[in-house]
């Protein structure tokens, strides 16, 4: 009871066993006879193959190529390098959809140059690098290239010292579509420029970096607009000997939007003089290392439409081109002032902008001394200000950093470096500017790093980049790096010897590199010896030492 019946199946008669076993001994024998007379076999055996037999499908056969030439859009270079190693039709619609194409332009290129191209035959978008050890495509090698790129809408030369004027006219009659053109390092003068300028009626940026062959002989011509002379929006000249014949270039473009003039010599007070109207198109200036004074920044003054103003390390600028330019240019968004530690620009200049700039977003402050006056009148009047960059002043402390806390409501960005800022001055962050997003604090002694965890727990959303552990006071550079420089979306560029658009380098370089560029420097030093006479004595101001912070 409780229990139940079992209900095995019952098990077969003996008869039938016996039955199975049988077959199975006797299957089993005649497999074993087959496999030893194969094997003493002299015919060679043979295999049947089956009809259907499984292979790849490609599933992207049925991807017409215009929608993988988008896809190979969304690629890095390298990844687009190896999907044209797919197959062949990957190879021949990702050389199609290439626009943008780098090469290096040493003279062994020249013979490449119909095979490239005939592969990547959409290039719209082309630059041209050489090293200065190697020895650089000449003018064939630019002619040919321009043949076979008809299509050519932006074409930047690096280290191509091999081309001369005749290239650049070659150049200029066959992509006369052209519309950003940069150059540095290279030979050509005047002539290739004028060339290109009056074939290039759509030319809109022109870049030109240490371009050495424009000299101050009797054989030297001036270069001018040209055809280009309703088109071109941007002009950039970077370390030039003879920067002085870009003016009639920089006049005659009416409708001129950025101007960048970098470490140019000459007196560039009458060039401004000549293009700051009332009716002038100007939006963004930059003036770096330049001999310009008072008398060039109150003409800039006139530009009533003046939205970004770069003033870097022009030492003979003082207070009174500051007001005059904060009390004309009322749409003033961004001011970048490198003063140089001069003390030629401060509370006068900085007061003027907080009472007539009130459109202002973005300020930077290198080498200024600001009292807390100053500092809390543009803090109180420039409410729309974002981004602010306090970097290698002597009088910014805990006082001053806690009236931006408690006034700049809008600021979202803050960079503190290299100034008498300790925590306390820190810790006001958890409760001012409610907006703030990033701050970043390089080279504060007295910041340890106790304020930014204790600031980080505060404010979860902030991101809090303290660096506590260099202890060396670096020089701050506001210099512009290269070109034309596009918008960059981190803010601000200011950061010690860093170009624009590349990430900064936190550790030392090598020995060798360190000597080699300071092979360059002492080059450039000399070529440029005039700010030795008229800039009071530069490398002083060029190295921040701590005597000051130590007495």
């Amino acid at each position: 009871m409780g229990q139940s019946s079992s209900t095995n199946a019952p098990s077969p008669p003996r008869s039938t066993q016996r039955h199975h076993r049988s077959i199975s001994l006797s299957s089993s024998f005649s497999a074993r006879s087959e496999i030893f007379s194969f094997m003493h076999s002299k015919k060679e055996p043979s295999f049947e193959i089956p009809d259907a037999v499984p292979t790849t499908i490609d599933y992207t056969s049925e991807i017409p190529d215009e929608c993988l030439a988008i896809v190979f859009q969304f690629l890095s270079s390298g990844e687009r390098k190896r999907c044209s190693l797919v197959s062949r039709r990957w190879l021949l619609v990702e050389g199609e959809s290439r626009h943008r194409l780098a090469l290096n332009a040493q003279s062994d290129l020249l013979p490449l140059i119909p095979s490239i191209f005939a592969r990547f035959d959409s290039v719209t978008k082309l630059a041209l690098r050489c090293d200065r050890r190697s020895v650089s495509i000449n003018d064939e090698g630019l002619i040919l290239i321009s043949f076979r790129c008809p299509n050519l809408t932006r074409l930047k030369l690096r280290g191509c010292r091999e081309i001369t004027d005749v290239g650049m006219a070659g150049l200029a009659k066959n992509c006369k579509g052209l519309k950003k053109f940069s150059c540095g390092s290279c030979m050509f003068g005047a002539k290739g420029i004028n060339a290109l300028l009056d074939s290039c009626s759509y030319l809109e940026e022109l870049s030109v970096k240490r371009l050495r062959g424009i000299n101050d002989g009797g054989a030297a011509e001036p270069i001018g607009p040209g055809a280009a002379a309703s088109s071109l929006k941007s002009i950039c000249l970077k370390e030039l000997y003879n920067g002085h014949f870009f003016g009639p270039l920089i006049s005659g473009a009416k409708k001129l939007k950025t101007l960048k003039l970098l470490r140019c010599l000459g007196d560039w007070d009458r060039l401004l003089e000549t293009i700051a109207t009332a009716d002038s198109c100007l939006v963004e200036v930059h003036l770096e290392r330049l001999q310009v004074t008072d008398v060039g920044l109150s003409s800039l003054s006139n530009c009533s439409k003046l939205e970004i103003l770069h003033i870097v390390k022009t030492p003979e600028c003082t207070n009174t081109g500051v007001v005059a330019i904060a009390e004309h240019c009322k749409y003033l968004r961004k001011l970048h002032i490198d003063g140089w530690r001069t003390n030629r620009i401060g509370n006068e200049g900085l007061t003027a902008i907080a009472k007539h700039s009130a459109n202002l977003q973005e300020l930077v402050l290198i080498g200024v001394n600001p009292n807390s006056a100053s500092l809390e009148a543009i803090a109180t009047n420039c409410q729309k200000l974002e981004r602010l960059a306090l970097c290698g002043s002597e009088t910014i402390a805990d006082g001053e950093i806690s009236g931006i806390a408690s006034k700049c409501v809008a600021l979202k960005k803050l960079c503190i470096k290299g100034c008498p800022v300790s925590d306390e001055g820190i810790e006001a962050f958890a409760w001012g500017c409610p907006n703030l997003v990033k701050i970043k604090v390089k080279k504060c002694k007295n910041v340890t790093s106790e304020v930014g965890d204790w600031l980080r727990a505060r404010r979860g959303s902030l991101v809090v980049n303290l660096d506590v552990c260099e202890v060396e006071t670096e020089a701050v550079d506001a210099s512009a790096s290269d070109g034309v420089q596009e918008d960059a979306v981190e803010f601000p560029p200011i950061i010690s010897q860093v170009t624009v658009g590349e990430p900064e380098r936190e550790h030392e370089p090598s020995s060798s590199t360190s000597s080699s560029s300071g092979r360059r420097a002492s080059i450039f030093k000399t070529r440029f010896g005039f700010f030795g006479v008229r800039v009071f004595v530069p490398c002083t101001f060029r190295r921040w030492t701590n005597g000051n912070s130590n007495t």
